[in-house]
C-alpha cells in the first residue's frame, strides 16, 4: 500500500478515477468507459535521513563511520508506473443502474524512493490494486448498485450500495480532484485532504435539489495502516451556482472513523473526526480557482492537524487551445502529534490535448518537510520532482 502521509482519517486511500474522454456505447443500457496511463517522474533531493546499516561501515556515505543508524542520503533517482481502469455501467432503466470498476497497474513510481512523507504521485499503482484494505482482493475495486428517486419538484435521490469508493461522494472539485488528467501530488487529489477511504463494502445516498445537494457515504474498511478494521462515515452539503462569473461549487463536509487508531503513545485506540471545506469557481472562459481547507482531531496519533491549500486553473481558450490548461497549486499542512513540524508542496503542470482520446502533460513540484531533528547531522527533505503523463480515455 502506498503512504496515507496526511494522517487525516489516515485509511487505505485509494481513488478509482474515471476520466473517459469519450465512453463507448455498446447498446442504450450498457456502456463501458476507461483509461490507461503511463507516467514517469525524477527526483532530485536535498536530505539525509537516519538509516538502517545492519552492522556494515559506510565508509566515504558517513563520517565519521557509524555501525547504527546511520546517515544515508536519498538517491536522485528516475521511476514510472502505468495504472489501467475499466469502468463497466449497466442501465436497465432511468431508475437503476449497476456499476464496476476494475484496475490494474505495472510499476509504483517513487513511492519507495522518495524521502517525503506525501506521494508525489497519488495513482493506483501495481501495489494499491493487490490485497485492497487487508482483504486478499486484488484488482476489482468498485462493484455496486445505484437506485434512484425522481420527485415532483424536481429532486432526486440515489442510494447505492455494494464495494464503494467514499471519494465519488465527498470532497470533489473541479480543478484539484483527478490524479489522471489534473495534479499528480497527493495533497492536491480530492482524497488528500480527509483521507477518504475507498474499495470497500457501504452504503451512500445522494440528494440533489435546485443548486443544493446533500451526500452520505458509510463504510466499513478492512484494516487501516495499524491493522485494525474500523467504520468510516462521512457527510457533505454542495451549493452548485451558476453565476455571471460562471459555474461554482462550494462543498462543506464532516467525515469520522471508530476507535482503531492508536495513539501517539500506541497504548489505546482513538476514533478520527475531520471537517473541511473544498471550493472551485469559474471567473469567465479562462481562469478558475480551488481552495481546499481541512482540519482534524489529535487523540489518534496523525501526521498532520491541517490542511490547507489552493490554486488556479487557465484554459487553453486564452491562447487558441481549447483542449489544454495549466494548474498552479500550493498546499501547507501543519504537523500533527508525531515528529512532522510542517510540510508544503508547490505543484505546476502544462496538460495538452493531443485529441479526443489523449493527453500529454508536463508536471513539477517542489516539496519540503520540516522535522523534529533529533540527530544534529540529519537534514529536513527538500527538493524538486518532475514528471510527464500520457494519459489516453475510451
Amino acid at each position: 500500500m502506498r503512504p496515507h502521509a496526511l494522517g487525516l482519517l489516515a485509511a487505505p486511500t485509494l481513488m478509482a478515477t474515471t476520466v473517459p474522454l469519450q465512453a463507448f456505447d455498446i447498446n442504450p443500457q450498457l456502456s463501458v468507459d476507461g483509461f490507461i496511463l503511463g507516467a514517469g517522474q525524477c527526483q532530485s533531493v536535498s536530505a539525509r535521513l537516519p538509516g538502517e546499516t545492519d552492522g556494515r561501515v559506510l565508509d566515504d556515505r558517513v563520517d565519521p563511520p557509524l555501525l547504527d543508524n546511520a546517515m544515508i542520503p536519498f538517491d536522485n533517482t528516475c521511476s514510472g508506473g502505468m495504472p489501467f481502469q475499466v469502468a463497466v455501467n449497466y442501465h436497465p432503466d432511468d431508475a437503476n443502474e449497476f456499476f464496476a470498476v476494475v484496475g490494474f497497474a505495472a510499476g509504483n513510481g517513487l513511492a519507495d524512493k522518495s524521502p517525503w512523507i506525501l506521494s508525489p504521485f497519488a495513482a493506483d499503482l501495481e501495489d494499491d490494486v493487490t490485497d485492497i484494505n487487508g482483504r486478499d482482493r486484488d484488482y476489482l475495486l468498485v462493484a455496486g448498485y445505484k437506485h434512484s428517486f425522481a420527485f415532483e419538484n424536481g429532486a432526486n435521490l440515489g442510494t447505492s450500495f455494494g464495494i464503494l469508493d467514499s471519494t465519488w461522494y465527498l470532497d470533489g472539485n473541479a480543478y484539484a480532484n483527478d490524479w489522471a488528467t489534473q495534479f499528480m501530488n497527493e495533497v492536491f487529489v480530492n482524497s488528500g485532504s480527509h483521507g477518504l477511504p475507498s474499495y470497500d463494502v457501504g452504503a451512500a445516498l445522494e440528494y440533489t435539489q435546485g443548486v443544493w445537494s446533500f451526500n452520505a457515504v458509510g463504510i466499513n474498511i478492512g484494516e487501516n495502516d495499524d491493522g485494525n478494521n474500523f467504520n468510516f462515515w462521512g457527510t457533505e452539503v454542495g451549493y452548485h451556482p451558476q453565476t455571471a462569473l460562471g459555474s461554482g461549487n462550494y462543498r462543506v463536509l464532516v467525515t469520522g472513523a471508530s476507535s482503531a487508531f492508536l495513539d501517539p503513545s500506541e497504548t489505546d485506540k482513538e476514533n478520527r473526526l475531520a471537517w473541511g471545506f473544498s471550493f472551485d469557481q469559474e471567473f469567465g472562459d479562462v481562469v478558475g480557482a480551488f481552495l481546499r481547507f481541512a482540519w482534524q482531531n489529535e487523540d489518534a496519533a496523525v501526521d498532520y492537524k491541517a490542511l490547507y491549500s489552493g490554486g488556479l486553473n487557465l484554459s487553453g481558450n486564452g491562447w487558441g487551445r481549447e483542449s489544454d490548461n495549466i494548474g498552479v497549486g500550493y498546499a501547507y499542512l501543519p504537523g500533527g502529534n508525531l515528529d512532522i513540524v510542517h510540510s508544503q508542496v508547490f505543484e505546476a503542470y502544462y496538460r495538452a490535448g493531443l485529441n479526443q482520446y489523449m493527453s500529454l502533460t508536463a508536471d513539477v513540484q517542489y516539496m519540503q518537510d520540516a522535522l523534529d531533528q533529533i540527530d544534529p547531522r540529519q537534514d529536513d527533505p527538500s527538493g524538486w520532482i518532475v514528471g510527464v503523463r500520457l494519459t489516453a480515455g475510451f
